[in-house]
């Protein structure tokens, strides 16, 4: 219970696959709240061994086939002075995963709900792309079938900010084809895998070369896909000294000069030698 006897939601980051990256207050929480809801009991179960925690409180199952029915539930259970955790398979809750139902709910219902965060397949994807991550956009996962995943698609394509994306393993080819299709096959794109686990995978380049190498390696796993934003028109062209700090910023992540100029090129609509000769112009 709350020390001020009040019910309270606790949305609690897990790790994504490297159970280093657990926090302190994850500990605490999990060993303190008297309701945990997890996304997956098991592997609830096996995060605590892991980690040498022990779930004082109530453990229940709540996912995405069951959370519509159990939200009321564990609205009674806030309304009994509860501290509920909840913890998803990795990453964020309510992120794409369960939490947003309870959210809404505990607050529709006066109580209080704080975070106790921890790791993100977003934000380290977006990190680990190489691609702008000043401004993004978060689409989760498209529709499953090929038809509304090109139509939602054709609505990103003009879209500026780099996109995230997350996708199933037996989908991503199909995806990454789309993708190339309706964005261009030069579009340059991050296909991340596995973050954060033994088998961590990241995959850089233009959509069509990406979506050619998943066909052929049929990559296992949890996947996101960073996407660059759509190139600006001619008129939107930035400044001489803009264009070589774009250069510089990929560089600086870790991408090669030669690919960092052609990245920049393809996002602005420009030649690729006009981009070169402005970088080496400067030195």
């Amino acid at each position: 219970m709350d020390e001020n006897g009040a019910g309270r939601v606790v949305l609690v980051g897990a790790p994504l696959g490297n159970t280093g990256d657990a926090s302190t207050r994850l500990r605490e929480v999990l060993a303190a709240a008297d309701v945990v809801a997890a996304e997956d009991t098991r592997r609830l179960t096996r995060l605590c061994r892991d980690l040498d925690i022990t779930v004082g409180g109530r453990i229940v199952s709540y996912f995405e086939g069951n959370e519509e029915r159990r939200t009321p539930d564990l609205v009674e259970a806030l309304r009994g002075g509860a501290v509920v955790a909840v913890v998803t398979d990795g990453g964020m809750p309510s992120v794409s995963d369960p939490g947003y139902r309870l959210v809404r709910a505990a607050l529709d219902a006066g109580f209080a709900v704080t975070a106790a965060p921890g790791p993100s397949a977003v934000t380290t994807a977006l990190a680990l792309s190489g691609l702008p991550s000043d401004r993004f956009c978060f689409e989760g996962f498209l529709a499953r079938t090929g038809s509304g995943r090109r139509s939602r698609l054709r609505e990103l394509a003009a879209e500026p900010r780099t996109l995230v994306f997350f996708e199933a393993p037996h989908r991503i080819t199909g995806m990454l084809q789309d993708l190339a299709q309706t964005f261009g096959a030069e579009r340059e794109a991050a296909v991340c895998r596995e973050l954060t686990k033994t088998y961590e995978e990241i995959r850089r380049g233009p959509l069509a070369e990406l979506a050619a190498w998943s066909a052929e390696a049929g990559p296992r796993g949890e996947i996101t896909v960073v996407v660059a934003g759509a190139p600006a028109g001619p008129a939107d062209r930035p400044a001489d000294d803009d264009l070589r700090a774009a250069v510089a910023e990929r560089e600086a992540a870790g991408t090669s000069r030669r690919d960092a100029i052609q990245a920049v090129a393809d996002a602005y609509g420009l030649r690729k030698r006009e981009v070169y000769e402005l970088v080496h112009a400067a030195q």
